[in-house]
């Protein structure tokens, strides 16, 4: 539905680093002059910003102003949530709009909301691969989750509000996002460039003057560039604006952000054989060296938070590759 010929558009996490790509999108998309978007942001100068130099309406707020986040969600027909993946209340004040907004207009509003494969980690701590799988097409493999797994508590809210009716809802779950945002909301100042996984390892490795790993490093996790898990976003955007019967959503809506995997080891060596070339590790030892528990808890705040990073996550984004209508995207080096 749109209001005075245009679609409203309520986004949030323009500031950071999915949400500022996907944002860049939608201000480049062919249709641009018919969105009427909204964003959520904390920083007054950076609201400004997106006023006076890219005309999105920018909102001064919290996402523990829930108030303020149903009322936004009330007006908007699409909500692009790409912020936090784990806050309840968050997605209940947006629900709880949406929810308000059918009922009283009639409209059925849709949400895109952000999700994460870290929904599929084990405890392999590094020591093996898994051979478990999961395709985004097969919604009973979907459905097995447990609910207490990373994000899912958030995930079942959204996949509940579309068999009640109210909302047509989808999630994309991105995996490990690597390449630096270069688009104009980074030239800007309003968005964050940088992915959160491997900067991690990197900061841990500069501190220790070494990279290191989580046990062997064994276990595997997919990856996707940010301009790809972006590209993503609108291409199911535009499937759901131009042929919303025939764009799954609900249990069929779910969408891997994925695009080939990689070992912690991998990566960890990588980093290793870079520190050793630039000169902050020694000579001989690009190879990485366990974590030891303190490290864990030093590097990611708890010995968990540690043990996440030697975790498996293995899955094959089938159901977004249908929607492109393309079998994969080349993998990107940067």
């Amino acid at each position: 539905m749109t209001e005075g010929g245009k679609t409203s558009i309520f986004l949030t996490g323009a500031t950071g680093y999915i949400g500022g790509a996907v944002l860049a999108k939608l201000l480049s998309h062919p249709s641009a002059n018919t969105f009427d978007i909204t964003a959520l942001v904390r920083n007054a100068d950076k609201a400004k910003i997106l006023e006076s130099k890219f005309a999105v309406k920018a909102v001064v707020g919290t996402h523990q102003e829930l108030d303020k986040i149903h009322d936004l969600a009330v007006q908007s027909h699409v909500v692009f949530h790409l912020a936090d993946a784990d806050d309840e209340p968050f997605m209940k004040a947006l629900l709880g709009g949406m929810k308000e907004r059918h009922a009283k207009i009639g409209d059925l509003p849709i949400l895109i909301h952000t999700s994460g494969t870290g929904v599929l980690t084990d405890d392999a701590r590094g020591e093996y691969v898994t051979d478990t799988i999961y395709s985004d097409l097969n919604v009973e493999q979907i459905k097995s989750i447990p609910a207490t797994a990373l994000h899912r508590n958030v995930d079942l809210l959204v996949f509940d509000a579309d068999t009640q009716g109210f909302a047509r809802t989808h999630i994309v779950a991105p995996s490990t996002i690597y390449g630096l945002a270069q688009h104009a909301l980074v030239a800007a100042g309003v968005s964050n460039p940088h992915s959160i996984q491997v900067p991690a390892l990197i900061k841990a490795a500069f501190d220790r003057k070494r990279a290191g790993v989580v046990g062997p490093g064994k276990a595997l996790w997919p990856d996707v560039h940010i301009d790809d898990v972006a590209q993503l976003y609108i291409v199911l955007f535009d499937a759901i604006i131009s042929n919303p019967d025939k764009t799954g959503h609900g249990w069929e809506g779910f969408y891997f952000g994925e695009n080939g995997e990689h070992s912690w080891y991998d990566i960890s060596k990588a980093i290793g054989e870079a520190f050793v070339e630039l000169g902050i590790s020694a000579p001989g030892e690009a190879e990485p060296t366990p974590f030891t528990v303190d490290e864990l808890v030093k590097y990611w705040g708890s010995e968990n938070g540690g043990w996440y990073n030697g975790s498996n996550s293995r899955c094959r984004a089938d159901r977004g590759r249908s929607l492109a209508g393309r079998r994969s995207t080349p993998r990107r080096t940067s």
